[in-house]
């Protein structure tokens, strides 16, 4: 799904990306393109794997890897770990302090407009808006397609736009839309793209996954490619965000009910939680839309492969890089549960995982013994439990800085020892691996239809979704299992399971017994244990408006195990991120900025 490719509208790039001298206007880059060469269908359709192959953000150039702003990868990985899950309190940022202290700033929200992590994210996104403007423009001068190849074509450049814009939206909130009716090709104006961020994009974002939805085909040809199923999820998540839950509830439950991948898969949950975190069984039931990684495919260096998520293996042992990204500990007891295998939604930290923080790793421990969730050692590593098939986690053997950010690792975004050959991809300075990054995942749908069928008070409905995803993790054949020799963790795995897992559905109608609150409740607690490390919480929290009460509890609790985030506060202002300063610089028309910095900042 990747294509490097120059244009001759280079000056779209500074403007909006970065920035360069007016002499730049003046000459044609040597191994550009006119456009005239791509108006047509095969040009059109790489132009349109041009802006899948922006999706991850990432470029290989000069025999390195780099985002697609110039930056590094990791500041613009689209499963959003810095922004999503570290902001969020899913995990520390891990390693050292003094390691990348920018992430440290922003997961301390004490980064200002010129950090430049916000730069890199606002450049990465609006590269992939301009590739999709660009596919409108060209389509609309095609003449060797039909109408309806036209048409479909957009529909997918419209649904990845669309997408762009979401993500800039959770983040930075107020930013310019820029369209391909916004732009004069013909006549290359700086000032033409100093457009004001005073507008609410919301409407523009939804008539784009609605014409995408509404045109995509169910089933695609080429695996990684958008299909109506996809869009129409996308469009009732931007309802969910608005807050306009009777709209986007039957949409959900129409591609509960009636989806399909694009493979033509009827949606439906794996048997194994792993399945969504294993490059061996990606683009299943599960995947309503992936960002598609490959390695040692024949490319080329590290091009093809996850470099977002470079620096987050446990640091040592079988790995290469960093000892970022370590769950908190409030996220560990998040998946204690009770006698009767159900959360403890609100003191869920009275009730604490034990940890061997400061216990050398020549010392014995045993793990806890207490009642957990067993999707808790699916996505984070711990001492004495098997880490994939790479053997237990030994400890502080493979933690950087233990007291700074804690005694775990992250696992979903880890690669198999057994087919490390075929999906780790190693040519890279930090590794790279071939799992697909899901952006809607089948539970994901789930837990958001349940969102909106408790707003409106269908609360034994949300009940059944909740519990779906509940009943998956309690199928004993999804459990991580102990080795049967843990010398020898690829000899493979007995069928007793790591540790004392018990997990259970809610009893039927405990929604409707309880009230509104404690379904809401619960099922924002389910996202939290269902979608952990995967970029979901800081948003979810912002968008619930309970961010700052959340956070701020978070903060209280976690410096008293780690010190890395001593003193942090989250104010009011940080329910959305600085419109970066360099923006803001480049902005600048008759003597004053086109764009806004957002209040407080």
């Amino acid at each position: 799904m990747k294509s490097i490719y120059q244009l001759s509208f280079g000056m779209m790039i500074c403007v909006m990306m970065g920035s360069c001298g007016k002499s730049f206007l003046k000459r044609t880059p040597q191994s550009s393109l006119e456009e005239s060469a791509l108006t047509n269908k095969r040009g059109v359709n790489n132009l349109l794997i041009g802006v899948y192959g922006a999706l991850d953000g990432q470029d290989f150039k000069d025999g390195d890897m780099t985002n697609l702003s110039g930056g590094s990868g990791y500041a613009v990985s689209p499963d959003n770990w810095i922004y999503g899950s570290v902001c969020g309190g899913d995990a520390h940022k891990g390693s050292d302090p003094g390691d990348a202290p920018a992430v440290l700033q922003i997961a301390t929200f004490v980064g200002n407009p010129s950090n430049g992590f916000f730069n890199d994210k606002w450049r990465v996104n609006y590269e992939g808006i301009r590739r999709s403007n660009f596919v409108l423009h060209v389509l609309a001068n095609v003449t060797d397609m039909t109408e309806q190849e036209k048409t479909e074509l957009a529909a997918e450049a419209k649904f990845l736009r669309a997408h762009f814009y979401f993500d800039l939206k959770k983040m930075f909130d107020n930013v310019p839309w820029i369209s391909e009716e916004d732009v004069s090709y013909s006549k290359l104006d700086v000032d033409q793209f100093k457009i004001p961020n005073d507008k609410d994009i919301w409407p523009l974002i939804e008539a784009d996954f609605k014409f995408a939805a509404e045109h995509l085909n169910d089933v695609q040809d080429v695996v990684g490619r958008a299909n109506s199923w996809a869009a129409k999820a996308y469009l009732a998540k931007a309802y969910l965000y608005q807050k306009k839950y009777s709209d986007a509830m039957p949409i959900f439950e129409d591609v509960i009910a009636n989806g399909v991948t694009s493979k033509g898969l009827k949606y439906e949950l794996r048997p194994k939680f792993h399945d969504n975190f294993d490059a061996f069984t990606e683009n299943n039931s599960e995947a309503l839309f992936s960002i598609q990684y490959s390695a040692n495919d024949g490319s080329g260096g590290t091009g093809n492969a996850n470099q977002g998520e470079m620096l987050n293996y446990p640091y040592n042992g079988p790995f290469s890089c960093c000892g970022f990204y370590q769950p908190s500990q409030d996220l560990v007891n998040s998946y204690r549960t009770d006698a009767g295998g159900l959360p403890y939604l609100d003191d869920f930290n009275n009730h604490p995982v034990k940890n061997d923080m400061n216990v050398p790793d020549s010392v014995a421990f045993t793990p806890d013994a207490g009642n957990l969730d067993p999707r808790l050692d699916w996505t984070v590593g711990r001492r004495g439990i098997p880490f994939l098939d790479w053997g237990n986690h030994p400890g502080v053997a493979w933690v950087r800085n233990q007291q700074s950010a804690g005694p775990y690792a992250a696992i979903k975004n880890v690669y198999m020892q057994a087919t490390q050959d075929k999906y780790y991809d190693g040519n890279g300075w930090a590794p790279g691996n071939a799992i697909n990054y899901v952006l809607i995942r089948f539970a994901d749908v789930l837990l958001m239809a349940a969102e909106c069928q408790a707003q409106v008070g269908s609360l034994d409905i949300a009940e059944q979704h909740v519990n779906a995803v509940r009943e998956r993790a309690a199928n004993p054949v999804g459990w991580v299992k102990k080795y049967i020799d843990p010398d020898n963790p690829m000899d493979g795995v007995t069928d007793e399971p790591a540790a004392n897992y018990k997990i259970s559905p809610y009893p039927n109608g405990t929604f409707s017994a309880k009230g509104k609150d404690y379904a809401i409740k619960a099922i924002r607690f389910e996202r939290k244990l269902e979608l952990a490390m995967e970029g979901h919480r800081f948003f979810d929290l912002v968008r619930w408006g309970i961010a700052q009460t959340e956070l701020n509890r978070y903060f209280t609790y976690e410096q008293t195990i780690t010190t890395d985030i001593a003193g942090a506060v989250f104010a009011p202002k940080n329910v959305r991120f600085p419109i970066p300063q360099r923006q803001i610089d480049l902005s600048v028309k008759g003597g004053q900025p086109t764009l806004k910095q957002n209040s407080g900042y």
